[in-house]
């Protein structure tokens, strides 16, 4: 099979059918094999209804129904368990996304060698203040923060060489970073593609402007997991090192000051009357707690991890 598309959705019903007519023609205009995997996200709106009606008269419709919803995160994670395609395209359900696309996408994938190509939507159609503006400073952040040079680290339309999508683990919210996930991973050879954006055409957006706080704040967690993921205690080990070894210092100081005093003959303050005391006290049980959560990490690190488990109700 040439094409696996893995769309996640959340109450698009209107647009499902449209979509999936869409996709259709462009592939059988370009002669490629597919498939089309719907994630629906827990939707109420009929979705899941919609795509078992597709899944009917066309054998190319595969469907994953969540019982309640997740986010996009572990919509895109059990899609690509379920892809089977040599090279996998994500695309939103909205209709923003041009299904037209897909064939130069592919043809970089397999001629060109990416292992990864991103959308980058040059023009877009949606609000300036609310999501053009935040998404720039966003991405100007994750290219500093990953290395990785691409415009638009969010765009829902990518496409990946199908043992990309089998190798990261996508959870969370972390569907904004899957090219650093990917290149983490050791699959650096990541482009990028405009692509065509249209105006949402059914609908309003599922997303609010707390998507960019929570987007930092993975991207802070992707970084630190990504130079100290697996040894958590070369990070939290070293400054508890550091602070331990600062307060004792302090503590002798504090001590041999006061000894110092006694040994002359005159009356010194008590050691606990000095604030450099308490803060030698503090620096040192910050330092000792700085461990202990350095060896929990490295305890974590070492453990099965069974975050990715979804109540699914059915399948296609």
């Amino acid at each position: 099979m040439n094409i696996s598309v893995v769309i996640p959705l959340y109450n698009e019903q209107e647009s499902l059918p449209e979509l999936f007519s869409w996709i259709k023609r462009v592939m059988i205009e370009n002669k490629l094999t597919f498939e089309v995997i719907f994630v629906d996200d827990g939707s109420t709106d009929g979705s899941w209804n919609t795509i078992l009606d597709l899944s009917k008269d066309n054998s190319e419709v595969c469907g994953i129904k969540f019982r309640r919803n997740y986010g996009k995160s572990p919509a895109l994670y059990c899609g690509f368990e379920k892809a089977k395609g040599d090279v996998v395209i994500t695309m939103d359900a909205d209709l923003q996304d041009s299904p037209d696309e897909i064939p130069e996408l592919y043809r970089m994938i397999v001629d060109e060698g990416y292992d990864l190509v991103s959308g980058w939507k040059k023009k877009r159609h949606d609000p300036k203040l609310t999501k053009n503006l935040p998404s720039k400073l966003f991405n100007a952040t994750a290219r500093k923060v990953s290395g990785i040079k691409l415009h638009d680290f969010n765009c829902g339309l990518k496409a990946y060489r199908l043992d990309v999508v089998k190798n990261i683990e996508v959870y969370g919210e972390m569907h904004r970073y899957i090219p650093f996930l990917a290149k983490n991973a050791g699959f650096d050879k990541i482009g990028e593609k405009e692509v065509h954006h249209q105006a949402r055409k059914f609908g309003k957006s599922k997303f609010g402007v707390d998507r960019f706080v929570h987007g930092y704040l993975d991207l802070l967690s992707l970084w630190f997991l990504s130079k100290f993921g697996a040894r958590p205690m070369h990070f939290f080990g070293v400054w508890g090192s550091i602070m331990f070894i600062i307060g004792l210092i302090m503590v002798v100081v504090v001590g041999a000051v006061k000894l110092k005093a006694i040994i002359m003959g005159y009356r010194a303050p008590l050691v606990t009357n000095s604030p450099y005391f308490y803060i030698a006290m503090l620096s040192m049980v910050l330092g000792t707690q700085f461990f202990v959560t350095g060896f929990l990490g490295e305890l974590i690190a070492r453990s099965s991890n069974e975050r990715n488990k979804y109540q699914i109700q059915c399948t296609i």
